[in-house]
């Protein structure tokens, strides 16, 4: 795969994890629109993962020393900000750990990974984010309830079908629960941290187990792409959350799905 190839998976990746969209309704169109876009392989998907995962680590470099600090504080038992913290984005992270290895384990994954799942779930849980994005604002500030934390985990679940958006549904869950869309945008992007990370790891131990390691040296490129793209994203989104709405997301992820419908019929 050349360098053009990597650049256009890396943007696609970078911008479209984080924003809710759906990475991988985007990442299905080059093979699907460019001739001879060849299919990107497992090794490449781990890399620009990684090079997201990074971004975000590195935009909330704060927030990842509160949650360090914060799992000193769980495991002492000492009472503090930085542990609540913890516990939050834990609780919001352990369903998703659970569905995610159900998943793995049964092989479903490879049953949803369809153009047309893809497509309808971009429409419906595009839907959905329009009609959560239209309740009245509630709370203020980062989600700090276990139960809001909990609910939110729990619609991070969904994103194990392909089209929905890890971020668009968490997104969507936080707005129907009344937070703001730059606090719910945030929280999104915190849980993605851990979400990224656990998904990563499995994939890669799937990788070294299969010895298919693939080309390191293109995998090292799109994950710079990726981590570039992605830190760009964030910035960008996260300012945008504070003065428009979610609609135009929206209606990009309805026309997505229209195209991706019409190219496979």
């Amino acid at each position: 795969m050349g360098i053009f190839e990597l650049l256009i998976l890396a943007i696609i990746q970078g911008i479209t994890e984080f924003l809710p969209i759906s990475s991988s309704a985007h990442l299905i169109l080059p093979s699907a629109l460019i001739d001879g876009f060849e299919d990107q392989g497992a090794m490449i998907d781990v890399a620009a993962h990684v090079g997201t995962l990074f971004a975000v680590m590195l935009y909330f470099r704060k927030d990842v020393g509160r949650l360090l600090f914060g799992l000193r504080d769980f495991a002492q038992q000492k009472p503090s900000d930085d542990r609540r913290l913890f516990e939050v984005i834990a609780l919001g992270t352990i369903p998703f750990l659970f569905a995610g290895t159900l998943v793995a384990l049964t092989g479903l994954n490879d049953h949803l990974r369809s153009p047309v799942v893809i497509a309808w779930a971009s429409i419906g849980f595009g839907g959905l984010l329009w009609w959560a994005d239209r309740q009245p604002e509630k709370h203020t500030g980062d989600i700090s309830t276990f139960k809001a934390a909990l609910l939110v985990g729990l619609a991070q679940c969904l994103a194990l079908i392909p089209g929905t958006s890890r971020s668009g549904i968490t997104i969507t869950a936080s707005r129907f629960l009344g937070y703001t869309r730059t606090d719910a945008a945030r929280f999104s992007m915190l849980l993605a941290i851990p979400a990224i990370g656990a998904s990563g790891a499995y994939a890669t131990y799937d990788l070294i187990s299969e010895g298919d390691l693939g080309n390191i040296g293109a995998a090292i490129i799109i994950a710079l792409f990726s981590f570039a793209a992605a830190l760009a994203a964030i910035s960008l989104f996260l300012k945008a959350t504070a003065k428009i709405s979610f609609t135009p997301f929206v209606i990009y992820r309805i026309a997505l799905g229209l195209l991706i419908l019409w190219l496979v019929t």
